[in-house]
């Protein structure tokens, strides 16, 4: 395998939890929340700033909207309805960054949304179309080796492969769902030793124990994790000490806001 030197390093944010601005101060990329399960125009203006200020790559983070359940409960919405709702969260955010001056770079999608296309290839390929209404030049952020990231590139679009840091995997390359045992990595140890054998192996060992492979183009730390600051301070440490930079992926080919 061919030594990595930078990998990307994400976080989830703009989701009310009080800890953005240190995080950014660490991470490469942010999906800000636009709406769905958090955030609003105050929120989103922020987010983009603290980014800018940070120079840190910015996407949108759309999702069922669900503020109630923070978008990780399954919903049934008919095709129109989703699709309707992703465009107006996407936009929202594009909107934000116009005004900002700030470039939007990619899409990942939130929690049971996320979750789901990474399964489901009829619900991956609506996410795509809806990300292709709003802009073609942007990049679509998913599940390693799953059914987003697959659509995505079969759509002429820049998928990137993301891997997490806090999460437990199954056998078959998706997350344990977090109403199982075991499905929140919340030692940091463990967490630091999972995102090391990601970038210099590109395996992970799930629950059960059985190994798997796994290409990760950017690693994720949630935000809202209560330990994500502590976290990723230590991964960034722990890479350079590896001689792994944390860096955005480049940005050739995508659009910028005019």
């Amino acid at each position: 395998m061919q030594t990595r030197t930078q990998i990307d390093l994400n976080a989830d944010l703009g989701e009310g939890c009080g800890q953005d601005e240190a995080i950014l101060a660490y991470v490469s990329s942010a999906s800000i929340a636009c709406g769905g399960h958090a955030g609003d125009a105050q929120s989103m203006h922020l987010a983009v700033r603290l980014a800018l200020k940070h120079g840190v790559s910015i996407g949108a983070h759309p999702s069922f909207p669900d503020r109630e359940h923070f978008g990780r409960h399954k919903m049934r919405l008919e095709d129109h309805q989703l699709f309707d709702t992703l465009v107006a969260q996407i936009t929202a955010l594009q909107r934000v960054c116009r005004a900002e001056g700030a470039p939007m770079f990619h899409v990942k999608p939130h929690g049971a949304l996320y979750n789901q296309a990474a399964q489901n290839t009829h619900l991956a390929r609506l996410i795509v179309a809806a990300i292709l209404a709003v802009d073609p030049g942007l990049a679509v952020m998913g599940l390693a080796g799953t059914e987003l990231p697959r659509m995505a590139a079969a759509a002429g679009l820049r998928a990137i492969n993301e891997a997490f840091v806090d999460r437990a995997y199954l056998p078959d390359g998706t997350l344990v769902p977090r109403a199982m045992p075991g499905a929140l990595i919340t030692e940091e140890s463990k967490a630091l030793h999972q995102a090391l054998r990601l970038v210099k192996q590109g395996k992970v060992t799930c629950l059960d124990g059985r190994e798997i492979r796994l290409h990760a183009d950017s690693l994720c730390v949630h935000g809202d994790n209560p330990r994500a600051l502590a976290l990723v301070r230590a991964l960034v440490l722990l890479l350079a000490d590896q001689g792994i930079a944390i860096g955005p992926m480049p940005k050739s080919g995508v659009k910028h806001p005019g």
